[in-house]
C-alpha cells in the first residue's frame, strides 16, 4: 500500500474567472467592432440620404421652370390670338406657381440653394404680379400696348432673368450632388475597409478565444476522456500526466486518485477472488494452508505463517486449550527468514488485548520497532526479526464455530509499505476464507479417517494360511474428496482344501459405501459356509441385496454393487467362477501368457430376477488368477478397454515372470496408477497349487452296515501310511459315525475320502441323498442321535455341502505336526495407501 499525501500548491485563479474574463473581453471587443460598423453605416446612410436629397430639388426646379414657361406661353398665345382657351393653362400655372416655388425653397439642400430658390420665388412672383397679370388684363381690354415691342422685350428680359436663375440653381445643385456622391463613394470605401477589418478582427478574436478554450479546457478534457476510457476498459495503470492547472489540474489529481483507488480495490478484489478459487480445492489441511500462503505472497504480505492446533491436523475438533500450535505452512519472498519452519511447535501468543479462548478480530502492529516489547517479550527474538527487516505484521485468528483453530500472521519488511488499518479487512477476509476451507478439510479428514477405520475393521486383517493357493493383494483407497469407496476382497477357506476368492465393488463413496461393503462381505462369508456353487451364491446374494436396507430407507441395490466369486479346488485343479457385473479376471499361465477368463459377466447385484452363469476353468499348477476392481483399469482419463490392455501388459511383465506375488502386485499397481486414484484400487493375485495324489485317498463303500468296519480299516491303514497314528482312534471313530449315518439315512453311492494337507486332516463321506443332517441333542433314553454331536466334539469343525449327486459331510482335524510354516500368508498393508 502506497502513502498518498496532499501537495500544497500556490492559489491560482480558477478557470471560471479566466474564462469569464476572456469572454467579457471578447464581448467588449466585438461590441466595439460592431459599434464602429454601426457608426460607419449610419454615416454612410446619412451621406446617402444627403446625396439623394438633391434629386427632389432638381425635380422641383424643373417643375417650377415648366410652370413659368407654361404661364409665359399661355399669356403670349392669348395676347397674340385673343382666344380665351389659352388662358386656362396660364391661369393654372399662375395659380400653382406660389406653392411650387415654396416647395422648391423647402427641398433646397443648402442655404445658398435655398437663398437662390427664394430669389427664384420672388422673381417668378414678380413676373406674375408685375408683368403677366397686367399684360393679360391689357390684352383683354384690347390695349395695343399689350402687343407692343416694349412689353414683349420686358417679358423676354424678365423670363431670361428667371432662366438664368434656374440654370444657376440647377448647376449649383448638380455640383452639390456630385460632391455628395463623391463623398459617399469615399465613405463607402471606408465603410468597406472598416467592415472588413471589423469582421477580420471578430473572426480573429473568435478563433483566439476558441483556441484558448480548446487548449485550456477541451484538450485536457479529451485527454481525460481517453484515459477514462482506458480505465473503464480495465487498464488499471491508466494515469493522466499532471500537466494542467487550476480546475483541470484538480481534475487530473482527482482522476489519478480515483484510478489509484480503483486499482487498489481491483487488487483487493482480485486477491479475494483468487483466494476464493484457490482455497479448499484439495480438502487437505496442510495443502489449504499452503494455498493461502501462495495467494497472499507477495501481493498482500512479504511473509505468511499458518499455525494450527495438532488436533485440527488429524480431523479433531478444536479445543482452544492447547498451549502450543503446529506450524503447517510458511512462505515468503525469500527462503532465509528467521521465522520458525514448517512442522515446528509454536508457543501460543494471543493478539494484543485478546485471550486464547476468545475469538477477536485481527490485530495490527504498524511498526514493530515501537511496539516490540508489548508484542514480543522475547527481546532476542525481536531483535532477530528487526535485524532481518521485519517492520509490521497483522495477526488474525482462525476460528470455526466460535472456537480458535489457529492463527495466521502476515508480515511485511522494510522493503514494503507498512500495514495500515485498511489492510485489516483484507486480512480478516483471507482468514475467514481460510478458516472455512481448513474447517471443511478438517471435517473431510475426520470423515475419511472414520470411513477408513470402518473399512479397515470390515476388511480382512490377516488372511488364512492357504495350502491350495499363494496370494497377494493391494487395496488403495481413493484419494479424492468423494471419500473412501466400497471395494472389498476376501479369501475364504472352504471344505476339502478348496478356496473361495471374492472381490466386489459397492458403487459410491463414504461411510455408507463402507457399511454396505461390510454387510455384503459378511453375507458372502455366510453363504460361502453353505458351500453353494458360485452362481447360486450370487443368486442368494442378489436376493439379499434387494432386501438389504442401508438404514436410510434406501436399498443398497439402488446404489449398485458388483461381485466376483471364484472357487478353486487344488485336488482337481478346477476353478468355477461367476460374476455379478464385475470384470472377469485374467489368467496367467505358468509360461507367462495372459488371457482373460472366458465367460460373460452377469448383471450387477440388486436388479433381481436375472440368472448368473458359472464359468469352469481347468488351471495348471502355478497358474495365476488376477482379480481386480474397476478403479485399477478405468477412470475419467482412462478408457476401460485401454485400461484392460495396460493391465494385461503389466501382468505379462510382472506375474508372468514367476516373481513373488508381493513384488508383482507392486509392479502392477505402480504401472497402472497415475496420481491419486479416482476410485478405490483393488488387486488380488492368487497362484494355484495342486495337492499331490498321495495326499488324497478315496474309497467306494457299499451301502451295507457290514462295510462300516471295512471303512474303519481303510482309514487306519491310510493314517498309518501317512504316519498319523496319533489321529487313528479319533479318525476311526469319526469315520465310523459318518459312514454309519450314510448307510442308515443316505443312499448309494457312498464314498469315503481322506485328505491330508499341511495343517489338517479332512474326512469326507458322500452319499446320494440330498437330505442334510442336523445336529441335535439326544435324550437320555434315545438309542441314536449322538453321532454328529460326537463328530462335532472330536473335530475342529464340520459341515455339509450339496453336490450334483447328493451331499457330502466333512470334518477337519488339526495335524499334530504341521509340515508348513505357521507364518500368516498376508495382512493388509495400510502403509501403502
Amino acid at each position: 500500500m502506497q502513502h498518498r499525501g496532499r501537495t500544497r500548491t500556490t492559489p491560482q485563479r480558477g478557470l471560471v474567472p479566466l474564462t469569464a474574463g476572456a469572454g467579457g473581453l471578447l464581448a467588449v471587443l466585438m461590441g466595439l467592432v460592431f459599434l464602429m460598423l454601426v457608426l460607419a453605416i449610419q454615416d454612410a446612410q446619412h451621406s446617402l440620404l444627403s446625396a439623394r436629397s438633391g434629386r427632389p430639388a432638381l425635380d422641383q426646379i424643373g417643375v417650377v421652370q415648366g410652370t413659368v414657361l407654361d404661364m409665359e406661353g399661355g399669356q403670349r398665345s392669348y395676347v397674340i390670338t385673343r382666344q380665351d382657351e389659352f388662358l386656362k393653362p396660364w391661369q393654372a400655372a399662375r395659380t400653382a406657381f406660389p406653392a411650387q416655388a415654396r416647395r422648391l425653397v423647402d427641398v433646397s439642400t443648402s442655404p445658398a440653394q435655398r437663398q437662390l430658390a427664394e430669389q427664384i420665388q420672388r422673381s417668378g412672383q414678380s413676373f406674375v404680379d408685375d408683368y403677366s397679370v397686367p399684360l393679360v388684363a391689357e390684352a383683354r381690354r384690347g390695349d395695343p400696348d399689350a402687343s407692343s415691342t416694349a412689353r414683349t422685350l420686358e417679358g423676354r428680359q424678365r423670363l431670361d432673368a428667371l432662366r438664368t436663375q434656374f440654370s444657376r440653381y440647377i448647376h449649383d445643385e448638380r455640383l452639390a450632388i456630385s460632391k455628395r456622391e463623391t463623398a459617399l463613394e469615399a465613405r463607402m470605401r471606408m465603410l468597406t475597409i472598416a467592415a472588413s477589418v471589423g469582421v477580420g478582427a471578430a473572426v480573429l478574436l473568435i478563433v483566439a478565444y476558441g483556441a484558448y478554450v480548446s487548449r485550456v479546457i477541451v484538450w485536457p478534457v479529451r485527454r481525460m476522456a481517453r484515459f477514462a476510457t482506458r480505465l473503464a476498459a480495465g487498464d488499471m495503470s491508466a494515469r493522466v500526466p499532471p500537466t494542467g492547472r487550476r480546475e483541470i489540474g484538480q481534475l487530473e489529481t482527482a482522476f489519478n486518485t480515483m484510478a489509484g483507488s480503483l486499482e487498489k480495490s481491483h487488487r483487493r478484489l482480485r486477491l479475494l477472488y483468487d483466494a476464493g478459487t484457490a482455497l479448499g480445492n484439495t480438502l487437505d489441511v496442510g495443502r489449504t494452508a499452503d494455498e493461502l500462503v501462495r495467494v497472499a505472497v507477495p501481493r498482500f504480505a512479504d511473509f505468511v505463517t499458518v499455525d494450527l492446533e495438532e488436533s485440527v491436523l488429524h480431523g479433531g475438533e478444536p479445543t482452544a486449550a492447547e498451549t502450543v500450535l503446529r506450524r503447517v505452512a510458511r512462505g515468503g519472498v525469500r527462503d532465509d527468514s528467521p521465522l520458525d519452519p514448517t512442522g515446528a511447535l509454536i508457543a501460543v501468543d494471543p493478539p494484543p488485548a485478546a485471550t486464547r479462548r476468545t475469538v477477536t478480530g485481527p490485530a495490527l502492529v504498524a511498526d514493530l520497532r515501537v511496539t516490540r516489547r508489548a508484542t514480543f517479550p522475547d527481546a532476542r527474538r525481536t531483535e532477530q526479526l528487526l535485524d532481518y527487516g521485519m517492520r509490521s505484521l497483522i495477526t488474525v485468528p482462525l476460528s470455526a464455530q466460535g472456537v480458535l483453530m489457529g492463527v495466521i500472521v502476515f508480515w511485511r519488511t522494510r522493503d514494503s509499505p507498512p500495514f495500515e488499518k485498511d489492510d485489516l479487512s483484507d486480512a480478516q477476509e483471507l482468514a475467514a476464507k481460510s478458516a472455512t476451507a481448513i474447517d471443511n478439510a478438517r471435517r473431510y479428514t475426520r470423515e475419511r479417517e472414520t470411513a477408513l477405520a470402518l473399512q479397515r475393521s470390515l476388511l480382512p486383517h490377516v488372511m488364512p494360511d492357504c495350502p491350495s493357493v499363494d496370494f497377494a493383494y493391494r487395496y488403495l483407497p481413493t484419494g479424492t474428496r468423494a471419500g473412501v469407496g466400497g471395494d472389498w476382497l476376501d479369501v475364504i477357506p472352504l471344505s476339502g482344501t478348496r478356496m473361495a476368492l471374492v472381490i466386489g465393488d459397492v458403487v459410491g463413496h463414504g461411510i455408507e459405501a463402507s457399511a454396505t461393503m461390510g454387510r455384503l462381505r459378511t453375507a458372502v462369508r455366510t453363504l460361502a459356509d453353505v458351500d453353494l456353487p458360485p452362481d447360486e451364491l450370487l443368486t442368494h446374494l442378489d436376493d439379499l441385496v434387494l432386501h438389504l436396507d442401508d438404514g436410510a430407507g434406501e436399498q443398497a441395490g439402488e446404489v449398485g454393487s458388483t461381485c466376483l466369486y471364484a472357487v478353486y479346488d487344488p485336488i482337481s485343479q478346477h476353478c468355477s467362477l461367476a460374476s455379478a457385473g464385475h470384470p472377469l479376471p485374467f489368467v496367467i499361465t505358468p509360461q507367462g501368457a495372459v488371457e482373460p477368463a472366458p465367460g460373460e459377466a452377469g448383471p450387477p447385484l440388486g436388479l433381481g430376477g436375472l440368472p448368473f452363469e458359472t464359468t469352469d476353468l481347468d488351471l495348471a499348477e502355478g497358474a495365476t488368477l488376477a482379480l481386480f476392481s474397476n478403479g485399477l483399469v478405468h477412470s475419467r482419463h482412462l478408457d476401460l478397454g485401454h485400461g484392460l490392455d495396460r493391465l494385461r501388459r503389466a501382468l505379462v511383465t510382472s506375474a508372468g515372470k514367476g516373481e513373488p506375488l508381493e513384488a508383482a502386485c507392486d509392479r502392477v499397481v505402480a504401472a497402472l496408477r497415475t496420481g491419486e486414484p479416482a476410485d478405490d484400487v483393488t488387486l488380488l493375485l492368487a497362484r494355484t497349487r495342486a495337492l499331490p495324489g498321495d495326499q488324497v485317498a478315496a474309497w467306494e463303500i457299499l451301502a451295507d452296515p457290514e462295510h462300516v468296519a471295512r471303512a474303519r480299516t481303510l482309514t487306519t491303514d491310510q493314517l498309518a501310511a501317512w504316519k498319523l497314528d496319533e489321529l487313528s482312534f479319533t479318525t476311526e471313530l469319526v469315520v465310523s459315525e459318518l459312514v454309519t449315518n450314510a448307510v442308515r439315512y443316505g443312499g448309494p453311492p457312498i464314498q469315503l475320502r481322506l485328505i491330508r494337507d499341511t495343517r489338517t486332516l479332512i474326512c469326507e463321506v458322500s452319499d446320494g441323498s440330498s437330505t442334510a443332517p442336523h445336529l441335535r441333542r439326544a435324550r437320555v433314553f434315545d438309542e441314536g442321535g449322538r453321532g454328529l454331536l460326537l463328530v462335532a466334539q472330536l473335530t475342529r469343525r464340520w459341515g455339509t455341502r450339496q453336490t450334483a449327486a447328493g451331499k457330502t459331510i466333512w470334518c477337519e482335524q488339526a495335524l499334530p505336526a504341521p509340515d508348513a510354516s505357521t507364518r500368516p500368508q498376508g495382512s493388509v498393508d495400510w502403509s501403502r495407501e
